[in-house]
């Protein structure tokens, strides 16, 4: 009798409240890195591949609505609820700088050349500061129509979108004139928007609908209705063919790119799912949801006998990667602390 096949994702715990954002790295030398925010206030750096748990960002005092890493991952960024972004050091776990805000930060993204941090809240404010001067005012690009949600930098730093969390739609910003030059428009709030990794389409989520837009002329591609009230989406980085979306339904879906038909549900979080991204080589996928877990999903289903192999020790090569940035951040990043051990088991509720 043929195996079911089944998805048994590797569940990530250390967080203590609802992880609210997740953030792949690409891949580097040393592999490539997940970093989580939650609204423990405590963003938590893991390797992408295993889930094993690296290091936790201490210092916010309140919720964390955002965080990311540079594209060599040697920096992170935390948008917090205390009013303030922080820059960190990916490998020490040191603080770096904190840049304070006059309300909210929801939303943080570095600049494809690193030399630049986004961000964005309730203030109604996109703020661009400049890593190389960090005591320096930032540049404001104002009038926002509404509280910023998402922030994300395209065409190789030359604009900057954002979506709204009262706002429909998605703007675009024209960094040479900080002007609005193109709104996406949608029929709800846009809770999640991802620029794909080559450049050529945004994907939204507006809570009933998934949308893929043309990253170069703005023009609308494909948009699916979901199942149920959906996020957030990201789109398969290497083929392209597939996307994944998660919502209220506490499932992590995934459905066929050109048609939409949905091709897998995966089963699992025990509370609704905020965040959900594909690994930089589309090898995998993670979400996080209300539970204040994060599950790696394998992208390719496997049968029991397989999944038995996912809980257990990484292979030698992925080890490697993990005990050497290890050795790197055992120096100063937070390590140990009861309940951010960030034990990876094998799920048993898939």
């Amino acid at each position: 009798m043929e195996k079911k096949k089944v998805t048994v994702p590797l569940v990530c715990h250390g967080h203590s409240r609802p992880v609210v954002d997740l953030f792949y790295s690409p891949i580097t030398p040393d592999g490539f890195f997940l970093i989580s925010a939650s609204k423990d206030s405590s963003p938590m750096l893991r390797n992408g591949e295993t889930g094993d748990w690296i290091g936790t960002f201490e210092g916010h005092k309140g919720a964390i609505w955002s965080s990311c890493l540079d594209t060599k991952a040697l920096r992170a960024a935390s948008a917090s609820a205390d009013f303030s972004a922080k820059l960190w050091d990916a490998l020490t776990g040191d603080e770096l700088h904190s840049f304070e805000h006059k309300h909210i930060v929801r939303a943080c993204a570095f600049s494809d050349d690193t030399h630049f941090l986004l961000t964005g809240g309730i203030e109604k404010i996109l703020r661009i500061f400049d890593l190389n001067r960090l005591d320096e005012q930032p540049r404001q690009v104002d009038n926002s129509p509404g509280s910023i949600r998402t922030v994300a930098w395209l065409h190789s730093d030359q604009m900057i979108l954002s979506s709204c969390t009262d706002t429909n739609g998605v703007r675009l910003w024209d960094l040479r004139s900080g002007k609005i030059v193109q709104t996406l428009e949608t029929k709800s709030p846009v809770t999640s928007a991802e620029v794909s990794q080559d450049g050529r389409y945004i994907t939204t989520a507006d809570g009933s609908t998934v949308k893929f837009w043309d990253a170069n002329h703005f023009g609308l591609v494909k948009s699916y209705d979901m199942p149920c009230n959906v996020e957030s989406a990201s789109l398969e980085p290497k083929r392209g063919n597939k996307f994944i979306a998660g919502g209220e339904d506490m499932w992590v879906h995934v459905f066929d790119f050109h048609t939409g038909e949905e091709l897998g549900c995966n089963k699992g979080h025990h509370g609704p799912v905020h965040c959900v991204r594909f690994s930089p080589g589309g090898g995998s996928f993670a979400s996080g949801s209300e539970d204040g877990t994060i599950r790696i999903w394998q992208t390719s289903p496997v049968t029991h006998d397989e999944s038995d192999l996912l809980g257990s020790e990484p292979s030698g090569k992925v080890k490697a990667v993990a005990d050497e940035v290890a050795r790197k951040i055992e120096s100063g990043l937070h390590i140990g602390g009861e309940g951010k051990t960030g034990d990876t088991d094998k799920a048993t509720d898939a």
